[in-house]
């Protein structure tokens, strides 16, 4: 699968790419008063690029140049933009 076939409501994704950014991870509240921090990457490949959200412990597994494989991501939408997500069941492989 390549990120250009992505759309939101497809899960099980299972994609490689490329980490060409991250920003500063940052606090957030979520709904049931607990704090997370998050932090966004750039995942790309030859067919273009999308968003992905790393919580809390995945945020230091990845950094800008490594190759990565999603495996059981899912995209879901987020103000309107594609996003992917590894969730529960998803996890990163360094390749």
């Amino acid at each position: 699968m390549k990120i250009r076939d992505l759309s939101v409501g497809v899960a099980r994704v299972k994609i490689e790419g490329l980490v060409t950014e991250k920003s500063e991870p940052r606090s957030v509240k979520l709904w049931d008063g607990r704090t997370a921090r998050v932090a966004d990457v750039e995942l790309k490949d030859e067919s273009g690029s999308i968003t992905m959200s790393l919580w809390d412990d995945q945020i230091g597994m990845v950094n800008v140049g490594d190759r990565i494989m999603v495996v059981n991501g899912y995209v879901g939408s987020y103000r309107k933009e594609k996003r992917l997500s590894l969730g529960r069941y998803g996890k990163i492989v360094k390749i």
